[in-house]
């Protein structure tokens, strides 16, 4: 049983959510990952996501590009989170993604992260902190997670500093 779900509109988004999967691979949380389309499979899409929760899915994060109706779809159709990610490219390199994503309507909702691979990785955190709230291993893991990439900046920074320090 997956506790969160990734939604694609296509094939050609899933090299963007692969850091998103290594975050939850590092932190053992169980995802699928589907290939649905708002425009093209919407009738596969509608039963995606008026099963997920039944099919013990907690959290849905939707990535497409372009019209990006994908998790707006999903949320009407769902009372679970909605996480959207916005892909990059067309013509407006993923600004038309965002606003899909982010200019929903009124009782509709959908947490909205940046563009591409940097928004895939915050959407598998906020999912893991959505989750991590009825789940003190998971809530454990998560702060472990964060000290560590805290580490990471400040042995970079003391590297820097070792070799641009002046005397």
């Amino acid at each position: 049983m997956a506790a969160i779900a990734f939604v694609m509109g296509s094939d050609s988004d899933l090299p963007i959510l692969k850091d998103a999967f290594e975050v939850l691979d590092q932190l053992g949380v169980a995802y699928d990952v589907r290939i649905l389309s708002a425009h093209r499979t919407p009738k596969e899409t509608q039963d995606f996501a008026a099963g997920a929760e039944e099919s013990g899915v907690r959290c849905i994060i939707a990535a497409a590009g372009m019209a990006a109706h994908l998790a707006g779809v999903i949320s009407a159709h769902s009372n679970l989170p909605v996480i959207g990610v916005p892909m990059p490219g067309g013509a407006l390199n993923g600004l038309d993604a965002l606003f899909a994503t982010v200019q929903m309507p009124g009782g509709v909702p959908v947490a909205c992260m940046g563009i591409g691979i940097p928004g895939a990785k915050n959407a598998a955190l906020f999912a893991v902190r959505i989750l991590a709230l009825h789940d003190d291993e998971l809530r454990d893991g998560l702060v472990g997670y964060v000290a560590e990439q805290a580490e990471i900046v400040r042995q970079k920074d003391a590297r820097l500093r070792a070799h641009y320090q002046q005397d």
